[in-house]
């Protein structure tokens, strides 16, 4: 008679074999979904924000497991994880996933993913395709997912991140109201931030040495 494999014996594969992104565009948005959840939940112990991480939420079943594009579990705490499995996290699932669509994704393997997150009890569910600027979701009402019919200037009751759709790109506010910046774009922001440090400090030394000038010290109290 055959047996069962103990479970603490069964592999978990870390990759399911397919590329994280098809082309430069898919690849930039799963990057900043991700980053910038990651830097909106940075001081939060208790947010666990992952990226093309396989989830596994039956012990035991190593068969079933999906890798969404970006997912965020609130109630576990930061760290590398080879993958996500379940039964090992208080049995918290995630509560947010993103997938981000290439024109290769085929009607039958999105309808997989949409079943496996219904069926496992994600509360909010985000699909953006950037060739064609469509952005389509569903959140959880009454144990099932319900469309979301308009998601132009939707937020998400979870995130506290405001969806707008413009006519040839998709940009995400968070709670406080500043944008989803690309890590170009974040670069380019300390840049500016720093070079205003430096300009305060060089106006700020040239007053001293004015006042200096005249028998003051600036640095007197």
């Amino acid at each position: 008679m055959l047996q069962s494999p103990p479970q603490s014996n069964i592999v978990y594969p870390e990759s399911d074999g397919k590329p994280m992104a098809d082309n430069m565009l898919q690849f930039r948005w799963i990057v900043t979904i991700k980053e910038n959840l990651e830097l909106l939940y940075a001081n939060d112990d208790r947010v666990f924000v992952a990226g093309d991480l396989l989830w596994y939420p039956i012990e035991g079943n190593n068969s079933l497991c999906q890798a969404p594009d970006a997912l965020v579990v609130f109630g576990r705490p930061k760290g590398d994880r080879r993958s996500y499995q379940q039964w090992k996290e208080n049995n918290l699932l995630p509560q947010v996933a993103f997938e981000i669509l290439s024109p290769s994704n085929r009607l039958k393997e999105m309808t997989k993913k949409f079943k496996f997150y219904d069926d496992y009890g994600i509360e909010e569910y985000y699909i953006y395709a950037p060739d064609n600027v469509d952005l389509t979701g569903w959140i959880r009402s009454e144990g099932q997912f319900q469309v979301i019919e308009d998601l132009n200037g939707w937020t998400s009751p979870r995130l506290g991140i405001r969806f707008e759709l413009q006519p040839e790109t998709l940009e995400l506010y968070r709670p406080d109201g500043d944008r989803f910046l690309t890590f170009v774009e974040l670069g380019q922001a300390k840049a500016k931030l720093e070079q205003q440090l430096d300009q305060e400090r060089q106006r700020a030394d040239r007053l001293a040495e004015r006042l200096r000038a005249l028998g003051i010290d600036p640095d007197a109290e």
